[in-house]
């Protein structure tokens, strides 16, 4: 039985990949924060799956799981390394207060890496480590980070860096055989959408942008009651890790088109198309 990790695992994407990945016959060890998360999915998913309890930004408990993890190997290859665990923060970048513009960044782009250099050389990643198959790492970014939206510059901002990083690791990894595929969900119906409804905008109630962030809740709000279930990002993934020849990267989005005039259209008819939908043309 071959065995992967996935990062974020309690909820959302992380528990659609967990539960795709141990339905076609792998051992998954999944990361949560809370030992309570920990014993529910081991409910949900029985033996296949393993826990390892850690926060992504925590250099030393990342550490503690990978060797967990390498002793539980015992000299096998892990498989596949999801790096999928983070957060959104939105709010008008004008206004936004550093420390949560620092805290997505931190989550979203340095947790990755941090669990990135942990593992990978169970994958395979190491000099003398010669494995007859490497492992492959797959990072959860968005369509996000490829085109912009207002309001969610910071999770934009993080996913965009997730993509440099992800290409650059990608091409650094060749020399051991270790693949990197980038995986770029659209909505998905999970806890981070849910959520949207609760956003507080009333420290913004005294800006130009009250009135636009209410539509853009409403729109999030929107996206994730009609969002694909989050087992199609983990149909993505085992595709990714199984594939003999796979893609550097993956879309699935239920609005194929709205991404890819967002991708093709001349940006600025697309700045004029997002500021009359949501209230941002010039008014001062």
């Amino acid at each position: 039985m071959k065995s992967v990790v996935v990062t974020g695992a309690s909820t959302g994407i992380g528990w659609g990949c967990v539960k795709v990945l141990t339905q076609r016959g792998f051992r998954v060890y999944g990361s949560v924060r809370k030992q309570a998360d920990a014993e529910r999915l081991a409910k949900d998913f029985g033996d296949a799956f393993r826990p390892l309890i850690f926060d992504v930004t925590d250099e030393a408990a990342v550490k503690a799981g990978a060797r967990q993890l390498e002793a539980e190997l015992a000299g096998e290859t892990l498989a596949g390394l999801v790096n999928n665990a983070g957060i959104a923060v939105p709010g008008p970048l004008l206004h936004l207060d550093i420390d949560a513009f620092r805290k997505q960044m931190e989550v979203n782009v340095t947790g990755q890496l941090i669990v990135t250099q942990a593992f990978a050389p169970l994958l395979g990643a190491a000099p003398g480590a010669k494995a007859k198959t490497p492992g492959r790492i797959c990072m959860m970014s968005s369509v996000g980070g490829k085109v912009a939206s207002p309001f969610v510059g910071p999770y934009s901002a993080s996913k965009f860096a997730l993509e440099g990083l992800s290409e650059s690791l990608r091409r650094e990894l060749m020399i051991y055989g270790v693949d990197v595929i980038i995986i770029a969900p659209g909505a998905i119906a999970t806890p981070i959408w849910d959520k949207a409804d609760a956003i507080d905008v009333t420290p913004y109630a005294n800006t130009p942008y009250r009135a636009s962030l209410d539509a853009v809740k409403k729109y999030m709000v929107g996206m994730g009651k009609n969002g694909l279930p989050p087992e199609r990002i983990g149909e993505a993934v085992h595709t990714a890790l199984t594939s003999p020849s796979p893609k550097t990267r993956y879309i699935v989005t239920p609005e194929p088109l709205t991404n890819w005039m967002g991708n093709n259209l001349p940006k600025r008819l697309l700045d004029k198309t997002i500021a009359k939908r949501l209230g941002l043309t010039r008014q001062f």
